[in-house]
């Protein structure tokens, strides 16, 4: 008859203490690797790009607001104007980009930003 204990189950305590054994040296040896500047490529070539065209595009949406009131005011359907729409079309933007990024995260950064993570505590 086996009496020995079963492993211990990881939580949150034995997860910090793991955590603060890796050192700051570590965390400098990682940030100048190949595979973090490449995580980090990967990200900025997703996110910057989106952020400026969405910032335009809300800009675009200020600016028409602001100096062609008479477009904004155009009816299209019933009272529902250009205004209305394009307003409209601000918060589908929103919900579809974050949609987008949290797509791109989990495919893309996630499992390299898991295998950097692996490795590090692997080392320590």
């Amino acid at each position: 008859m086996d009496t020995a204990s079963p492993p211990p189950e990881e939580t949150s305590e034995t997860s910090d203490a793991r955590s603060a054994a890796v050192g700051a040296q570590d965390y400098r040896e990682v940030q100048t690797s190949a595979e973090f500047t490449e995580l980090r490529r990967a990200h900025r070539s997703f996110a910057f790009p989106l952020t400026v065209g969405f910032i335009a595009w809300y800009l675009l949406y200020v600016l028409l607001s602001n100096y062609a009131g008479g477009f904004m005011g155009t009816k299209l359907i019933g009272s529902v104007n250009v205004a209305f729409v394009l307003g409209l079309a601000q918060f589908a933007t929103t919900f579809l980009i974050a949609w987008w990024y949290s797509r791109h995260a989990a495919a893309e950064l996630d499992p390299r930003a898991e295998a950097i993570k692996t490795r590090l505590e692997g080392d320590a």
